[in-house]
């Protein structure tokens, strides 16, 4: 298996109604690389964000088909990762923002 830097596999944030209710429960949501597994997810947010995980559960979601301005596409499949936190740890993606 080819080793990739944390970055790599952590492309962004969540940040939805559904994933906000959830940091409540110390759970952050993630879109990570089609590559990813829970090992390196758990490895890069440790190493990006300074915490210590609990566990990492992973979602695999199939794009679906629409059609953009009458012409059928396919939305792109993604990944996320939803990961929780121990007790005392947390990530504030709205540091500095007033």
């Amino acid at each position: 298996m080819k080793l990739y830097k944390h970055y790599d596999l952590i492309r962004k944030p969540i940040i939805t109604e559904k994933t906000t209710d959830l940091s409540a429960q110390n759970k952050f949501t993630f879109e990570v690389s089609n590559i990813a597994e829970k090992p390196s997810v758990k490895a890069a947010i440790e190493s990006i964000f300074g915490v210590k995980v609990k566990k990492v559960n992973i979602l695999n979601t199939i794009g679906k088909n629409k059609r953009f301005k009458g012409i059928k596409g396919r939305l792109s499949d993604k990944k996320k990762a939803i990961v929780t936190l121990e007790k005392n740890y947390t990530i504030d993606f709205a540091g500095g923002i007033k």
